[in-house]
């Protein structure tokens, strides 16, 4: 599908990170762009950021947890542009509670974010791409599901691990759907590794309604020291942008702005095809040695 000025996308967790990089790439194509986050904040100053390059932007508060929220999302999106090209669902968080021993709020947060954002986001926009393409030939609009490398090799987090697997299941399930059918719109799934975002700090945005934050364990806390140097050591969002942007164009499913860890996520079925038990240890790219946390906490 190819991009051109004029078009709209949508993008979920926009306010920043990986979402603010795919907005601002849009844009730099020239097309307009709907934002969509719960920091209202960050969501009015990437607007603005978004909207320097001479673009129309709308921000729009929206918990993607919510169906009926996304549906207002893909309400004020038609009801502002009468269409959308580009549909990406990208919210995404993590939380350091315990999975096991602590609330089950943190799984029911992360879920919702990571897992029914998806679900919602698909349900909400994917009608109305097939109705805007009734009049046009070839693919009419393009979804983006933002999953993980967690979503093709455990060992980020259980509750991280499982959305990403489910996001990564989904999406190409409505892939092979949408081709088999012949519906109008491309489907990618985005699998990044480490990118330098705040996703470690996503918590800052949780939910009043689901009480209090749960506790960090302190052996969560110490590997938070590993990723997160792994994560300020790592490239620029706009890695992932650039290669969102390009899967787009060249209609291609898999979306690797980290090439170093497909290797990894394809020794992990390596060995299920052995039958062997899972690695116990797995030294992900970027991640530094213990003693170099050491030395710098």
């Amino acid at each position: 599908m190819k991009l051109q000025r004029g078009q709209v996308a949508v993008v979920t967790g926009a306010a920043s990170g990986i979402g603010l990089a795919m907005a601002q790439r849009f844009a730099a194509a020239g097309l307009h762009v709907v934002l969509a986050d719960v920091d209202k904040a960050g969501l009015d100053t990437a607007a603005e950021q978004v909207g320097s390059a001479g673009v129309d932007t709308l921000p729009v508060v929206t918990d993607v947890s919510d169906a009926d929220a996304v549906g207002a999302l893909a309400d004020a999106t038609y009801e502002r542009f009468g269409a959308a090209h580009v549909i990406c669902n990208n919210a995404g968080v993590s939380s350091p509670g315990d999975p096991w021993l602590g609330p089950m709020s943190t799984w029911t947060w992360v879920f919702g974010v990571n897992f029914w954002g998806v679900v919602h986001g698909v349900r909400a926009f994917l009608p109305r791409m097939i109705e805007q393409a009734a009049e046009k030939q070839g693919l009419s609009g393009h979804i983006v599901n933002t999953a993980s490398i967690a979503g093709l090799m455990p060992g980020f987090g259980p509750v991280y691990d499982a959305t990403k697997h489910a996001v990564v299941a989904m999406t190409d399930d409505l892939y092979r759907m949408a081709k088999q059918t012949q519906l109008p719109v491309g489907v990618s799934v985005v699998c990044p590794g480490w990118i330098r975002t705040g996703i470690l700090d996503a918590d800052r945005n949780w939910p009043d309604e689901l009480g209090e934050r749960p506790a960090v364990p302190p052996a969560a806390e110490l590997m938070r020291q590993f990723v997160r140097q792994a994560i300020d050591n790592a490239p620029a969002p706009s890695v992932v942008a650039n290669a969102v942007f390009d899967a787009i164009e060249a209609e291609r499913f898999w979306v690797f702005p980290n090439p170093e860890f497909v290797e990894l996520a394809a020794r992990r079925w390596q060995r299920i095809s052995a039958g062997e038990n899972p690695e116990l240890m797995v030294q992900a790219p970027g991640m530094p040695a213990a003693d170099q946390v050491a030395g710098n906490s």
